[in-house]
């Protein structure tokens, strides 16, 4: 290989590709496919307009990135390693081993850098919506003129079977409705599926169908082309009254002779041979393991400074802003640390016995008002059902996209995305135990989210009404009976 022959931005590319190639090969199992085509589009990303500090995954104004197609993990794992997080190229060589920090799908309690755990499709860009809406929210509340705290932007790298996935749609409609315009979407639109090309099952237009949810959409022809991506990227954080989707034309595969462009890229290693051919049409060392070279990495761990300095500034102004608004700083601390203020629970009612009876959902609505009135940050919503399950906090309005400080949510009719949204509150912090209510019997429209919650030990809260199959009036549909035994069967979901 040459260095001089390609620029520095094409061997950061290719680095990139060739450690998520090798990573896969290793192991014998993956998806190198993804990364070989989308590489482009998340240099651009990373190394251009993310603003992180590796150094502090945890920064809280940091943009989150979210790759929802959870099988291209190897394209995560290289950009975290590369850029400078506690990611070492050891952890890159184990990838899909036990006991690694490189697993065969991001796991964000246990990957430095990792923001949700994806891996089911569609459940990462549902994410994504609540971590927008988070923004939207927290921004609202702490904000004040010259003092932007909350100011970030939420980036997703979707696939197709993102979007062919219905929590997808939900989020998608959702997040339209909602203007939520911080939220990005990078489509990696290739075309191609694990086991056949799209036209096999998808043939919609998509372009059309964000246009008709309220979003942007722009198109980027050639997924190789970092200056038409960065436009378009830019372009995107330029309009914020609405969320926008790129879609970035590219070839699954990309580099492969034998392979490029079709399902044989997708989900199995290349093969040894077809590894160092792959190499080889790209311009890189046919017999190297995992290379990095050099300057390509000084170039990336440029991120390491940049970051410290965002984060410094941003340091700087919220010092000056806490010490302005001190109240506001409290609830800030109280809000992210993720602890009970003294008193939250001094207005609980108390049901004496011997006292009428009354509704499990009326209790549950008065206990929740009552916590309400003592964290200004608990929030949450329904899906089109707060009359029947009583769990709209009152003295507050709906949050829309006139209204960023409401803390009720209409979810819509739309269960399983309300729980990955609620998810996505709940990772990005600040956010007091966002929660969601419906009825009991819909809860298999959210056993995804709710599963992934458990997995990664986050807790927003899942409220169930109507859980007898005393709901006769509305027959067996209405009627939950093995629901609490299937809640109970998920690890780590705590049920009562």
């Amino acid at each position: 290989m040459s260095d001089a022959t390609q620029s520095l931005d094409l061997l950061a590319i290719n680095t990139i590709r060739f450690l998520a190639v090798d990573a896969v090969q290793k192991a014998n199992s993956g998806h190198p496919g993804l990364p070989l085509g989308a590489a482009p589009m998340a240099y651009a990303l990373w190394t251009r307009y993310l603003r992180h500090n590796p150094r502090n995954p945890q920064w809280r104004n940091r943009d989150r990135f979210v790759l929802s197609a959870g099988h291209g993990s190897m394209l995560l794992y290289a950009l975290l390693h590369l850029t400078g997080y506690d990611l070492s190229l050891e952890q890159i060589k184990q990838f899909r081993q036990w006991g690694s920090l490189t697993p065969g799908h991001p796991e964000s309690h246990l990957t430095p850098g990792v923001e949700t755990t994806t891996g089911p499709l569609g459940q990462g860009f549902a994410n994504a919506v609540g971590m927008a809406l988070a923004e939207a929210f927290l921004a609202a509340t702490f904000n004040r003129p010259d003092y932007p705290v909350v100011d970030h932007y939420t980036y997703v790298l979707a696939s197709d079977g993102d979007l062919m996935e219905g929590v997808a749609s939900e989020a998608a409609s959702l997040a339209g409705h909602l203007k939520l315009g911080k939220l990005i979407v990078l489509y990696d639109d290739n075309k191609v599926m694990l086991s056949a090309p799209t036209q096999a099952a998808f043939s919609e237009d998509v372009i059309g169908r964000f246009d008709a949810y309220g979003w942007q959409t722009l198109v980027v022809e050639d997924g190789n082309d970092l200056e038409t991506i960065s436009q378009a990227i830019e372009h995107a954080t330029q309009d914020t009254t609405r969320p926008t989707l790129i879609a970035v034309r590219t070839i699954i595969g990309y580099g492969s002779p034998n392979k490029a462009g079709t399902f044989k890229a997708h989900g199995e290693p290349l093969g040894v041979e077809e590894v160092k051919l792959t190499k080889k049409a790209l311009g890189w060392d046919p017999e190297s393991d995992f290379l990095i070279p050099g300057h390509v990495l000084e170039h990336f761990r440029a991120a390491v400074d940049h970051g410290g300095r965002y984060e410094h500034e941003w340091t700087g102004m919220f010092a000056e802003w806490a010490q302005k608004y001190p109240d506001l700083a409290k609830q800030w601390d109280a809000a992210f640390s993720g602890v009970l203020p003294e008193g939250w629970d001094q207005n609980l009612p108390v049901y004496p016995l011997g006292t009428k009876p009354i509704a499990t959902r009326d209790a549950n609505g008065e206990a929740l008002n009552a916590i309400a009135a003592h964290l200004p940050t608990f929030m949450g919503g329904d899906a089109d059902l707060s009359s029947s399950t009583k769990t709209q906090i009152k003295g507050t309005e709906l949050f829309s996209s006139e209204n960023r400080t409401g803390r009720n949510v209409q979810f819509g009719i739309r269960e399983h995305a309300m729980g990955s949204i609620i998810n996505g509150m709940a990772l990005h912090g600040g956010i007091i135990k966002p929660y969601t209510a419906t009825f009991m019997t819909f809860a298999d429209y959210m056993r995804p989210p709710m599963r992934l919650a458990a997995i990664m030990e986050i807790a927003p809260i899942f409220i169930f009404t109507h859980d007898s199959i005393g709901v006769g009036e509305d027959g067996p549909t209405h009627q939950p009976v093995e629901q609490l035994a299937a809640l109970r069967a998920i690890p780590h979901l705590t049920v009562f």
